[in-house]
């Protein structure tokens, strides 16, 4: 199996395929809106602004699991997001 064979579900619950995303340079994150590192938005941000004519694809992909950091359900999350750090990738 490679990475474009998997499929994830966005904050709007629909299924994405990797496999749309071939030939793109795929940044996977793992993200907390609650973590100490949360002001890590705005150096993904100015990135995907930076690179994603020449095929950056970031995909953040939110964690509860580690002491409760992003208790937000998806809407929360991407209005968090939005509105807090104006992040256009896919969040």
């Amino acid at each position: 199996m490679t990475i474009y064979d998997y499929t994830l579900e966005d904050n709007r619950g629909n299924t994405v395929a990797l496999k749309d995303f071939r030939g793109k340079v795929l940044l996977i994150v793992n993200t907390a809106t609650r973590c100490g590192f949360t002001p890590q938005y705005k150096a993904l941000e100015r990135l995907y602004t930076q690179y994603k004519e020449c095929g950056l694809e970031i995909i953040d992909i939110p964690c509860n699991q580690f002491l409760s950091q992003a208790p937000e359900d998806d809407q929360g999350i991407q209005q968090f997001c939005t509105l807090k750090y104006h992040t256009t990738f896919c969040a």
